[in-house]
């Protein structure tokens, strides 16, 4: 089969949908069982204070082994990367398993760490569909992948009840269990991206650049330093980043510590397990299932207003979450627009990077962005764990708020010095 071919092209861009589709549901299951009760298991064993630790701890793991991942895409492409995300995964899960037989902290905040990896595989999947994208579709296409993950991540936090219980009988804690089904899942998604991710789209694409390009006008350095310098210098790249980074700081910072606040409303741990379920189940869909439309309005309307009502969101999501006091209801419409809030500023802010950097840049671009993304969303989680310990849930919300003010200048910026 000829790569020159539009065809041909398309039909692999079709494929690579699809299977992008099916381990994006599969490991966002895998991801929201275990994640679902991270925190909640690290307050049992820890305390509140450092609960906000766990998540924390998986995306400092997201952050970094995105480095890794971005230098197989650059040399291997997309199938090795990402598989190689969701294996480090599973071996994490059953990490955090062990940890929590042993009591162990050191080991269950180093599972944490490597069950990133499977936020870093999802993270990136976006981006595996851009690869062979039309430049007119690039929105859509990304949020067809972020969608796919809305049917697993929605069923993963209702099954930790049951997950919990299932490995009773072998003394493995019920917050703990669920952490092995997550490995069973996500070892599952490796294995698909293996054995059927051929032809790999990048290594496609790259085929298609080398043809039609110039060599001699192609940077040598496609490294992430190079690249790093590249967005810096260029202001529509840095919007982009911008809005991937403050508006998953927001998220995590509210979503970690929500089951926390949840649990001190002193229901028992099955109560709180399935209240939990249900607010980030649908603070889950509030994130994916309606990226589609995030992606059609980012590529009808423009990303910069795209952004600029992702911002908007985040803001009403804060506002509600904390007045809701330990009001289920109103917590689980505040989650849901938070999720709304993130989808608008992850699927734009993507898309705006990845029109701005060029082709031979693009994959370091992107794991850098998802690096930045990682550790505001790690050190939001870290500091969420001590301000609601201290002040509380409200304030934590309030100050996530005020968290989006350098984005809005940026935005506005943006829009006045393009117009």
């Amino acid at each position: 089969m000829s790569m020159r071919d539009g065809a041909d092209t398309q039909a692999t861009q079709r494929r690579t949908l699809r299977l992008l589709v099916i381990v994006q549901m599969i490991g966002g299951v895998g991801i929201a069982v275990g994640a679902s009760v991270g925190a909640l298991l690290t307050a049992e064993m820890a305390g509140v204070g450092i609960s906000g630790l766990a998540q924390s701890a998986a995306v400092v793991g997201a952050a970094l082994l995105a480095i890794p991942m971005t230098a197989l895409v650059r040399q291997h492409g997309r199938r090795p990367s990402l598989a190689m995300g969701y294996g480090i995964a599973a071996a994490g899960a059953l990490i955090v398993v062990a940890a929590a037989h042993l009591n162990s902290l050191p080991l269950l905040f180093t599972g944490f760490f490597f069950f990133g990896g499977a936020t870093a595989a999802g993270m990136q999947a976006r981006y595996a569909a851009l690869d062979l994208a039309p430049v007119a579709m690039r929105a859509r296409h990304l949020s067809i992948v972020v969608w796919a993950t809305t049917v697993g991540a929605v069923i993963g936090p209702n099954l930790a009840p049951a997950a919990g219980r299932a490995l009773e009988r072998f003394d493995v804690p019920v917050l703990a269990a669920p952490y092995a089904f997550s490995a069973i899942l996500l070892a599952l998604a490796a294995l698909a991206l293996l054995a059927l991710m051929r032809p790999d789209p990048m290594v496609i694409a790259r085929q298609l650049r080398a043809a039609e390009a110039d060599a001699s006008a192609r940077p040598r350095d496609a490294g992430m330093k190079a690249a790093l310098r590249y967005v810096l210098a260029r202001a529509d790249a840095r919007l982009g980043v911008s809005a991937m980074a403050t508006g998953h700081l927001v998220m995590v910072a509210i979503m970690a510590m929500t089951p926390v606040h949840i649990r001190d409303a002193g229901h028992d741990a099955a109560h709180t397990l399935r209240i939990v379920g249900i607010v980030l189940s649908m603070h889950i869909a509030g994130m994916y299932a309606f990226a589609p439309l995030a992606g059609w309005m980012t590529d009808r309307l423009g990303r910069v207003p795209v952004i600029l009502a992702g911002i908007a969101l985040l803001l009403i999501a804060c506002a509600l979450a904390g007045t809701a006091g330990h009001d289920s209801t109103r917590l689980a419409i505040a989650l849901t627009v938070l999720g709304l809030g993130w989808s608008g500023t992850m699927v734009a802010g993507s898309t705006m990077l990845t029109d701005s950097v060029v082709d031979e840049l693009r994959a370091s671009a992107q794991g850098i962005s998802d690096m930045i993304m990682g550790l505001a969303g790690a050190s939001a989680g870290a500091i969420a764990g001590v301000i609601v310990s201290v002040w509380g849930y409200p304030i934590l919300a309030a100050l996530a708020a005020a968290a989006t003010i350098p984005l809005i200048a940026l935005t506005f910026s943006f829009r006045s010095s393009a117009a």
